[in-house]
């Protein structure tokens, strides 16, 4: 995906790229994984990755147990030219994205301004990817995937311009690391590196369009779905590759601890962990959290809570 000659995204498959034909598919593999390896190929400007956090959160913390997870960068925009980018959904220039990015969250119900795309647009998402690439390798996968969390906030929630150095230095140093140190890396040869390589396993994984999730065994098959899909599609695929009736999930976190980890969530995220009806999720954070320990605002028709700092 690393050329961006046909950056098509779709409402009904949930999916930044070229989807195929099959949402669910069986796959082979040439290398042999010692245990179940869940591959997240993605991109920070990826709306429909975006739309996928509720689900593929829930998913993680329930089955962590029985997958190892790598968040794999796909590059989705390497710069704008002349032509267009998606014409299938009218994109041409940054400030069609805005637009688009409106459908999607009011689709998915995980909010995107986009109103960026107009007057400061991103011009590349392969800075952030490199950023996430560098705190993967000298961190961890985790962190990895908590700096992405934090960049797509700042992109769609807080329209902040996510490939100029500066937001990038702050994200990292929000995470406690030294991102003055981390960016600077990330921009030179270890950063392109480490993102070619991964140009490298979107390719030999066959993977097309994002978000699209991998998850292989030890004997060299597994599942590869394609776009955002409910839990059950997620759950399913993991049914297949282990080729189990069941699962044993983790209980859920309270939502104290959840909220205590990720900072922030919207209504949405909420309701796909807990299973909750969107009428209900207000009563069950009252039960569940001190007036003091969070903060409630709206976006875009869409609240969400934040954690308080005591």
């Amino acid at each position: 995906m690393a050329n961006n000659t046909n950056m098509v995204c779709d409402l009904k498959t949930g999916v930044c790229g070229a989807a195929g034909d099959e949402i669910m598919e069986v796959i082979d593999f040439n290398h042999s994984p010692k245990a179940v390896h869940l591959y997240y190929v993605t991109d920070p400007i990826c709306s429909h990755c975006w739309a996928l956090e509720p689900v593929l959160r829930r998913f993680v913390e329930q089955y962590a147990g029985y997958l190892k997870v790598h968040t794999v960068m796909g590059g989705l925009l390497e710069k704008w030219h002349g032509g267009p980018i998606d014409p299938a959904n009218g994109i041409h220039k940054p400030a069609d994205v805005a637009v688009h990015w409106r459908e999607v969250g009011q689709y998915s119900r995980m909010p995107i301004d986009g109103t960026l795309m107009i007057d400061n647009p991103v011009q590349s998402s392969y800075p952030p990817s490199r950023v996430c690439k560098v705190i993967q390798k000298k961190h961890t996968d985790a962190a990895a995937l908590e700096y992405l969390r934090r960049t797509r906030e700042a992109l769609f929630v807080y329209n902040q311009n996510i490939s100029d150095t500066s937001v990038m230095v702050d994200i990292v140093n929000n995470l406690g690391l030294d991102g003055e140190a981390i960016v600077n890396e990330a921009e030179g040869a270890v950063g392109q590196q480490l993102l070619l390589e991964d140009f490298g396993l979107v390719r030999s994984l066959g993977v097309r369009g994002f978000p699209t999730i991998i998850m292989t065994h030890e004997e060299n098959k597994g599942v590869k779905i394609v776009g955002s899909r409910p839990l059950e599609s997620y759950i399913d695929g993991l049914k297949k590759v282990l080729n189990l009736q069941e699962l044993q999930p983790k209980p859920l976190p309270p939502l104290s601890r959840l909220l205590g980890r990720e900072k922030l969530l919207f209504s949405k995220e909420i309701e796909v962990m807990y299973d909750l009806d969107q009428a209900d999720v207000s009563a069950f954070i009252e039960r569940e959290l001190s007036p003091e320990d969070y903060d409630r605002n709206e976006f875009l028709g869409e609240w969400y809570i934040t954690l308080l700092n005591k």
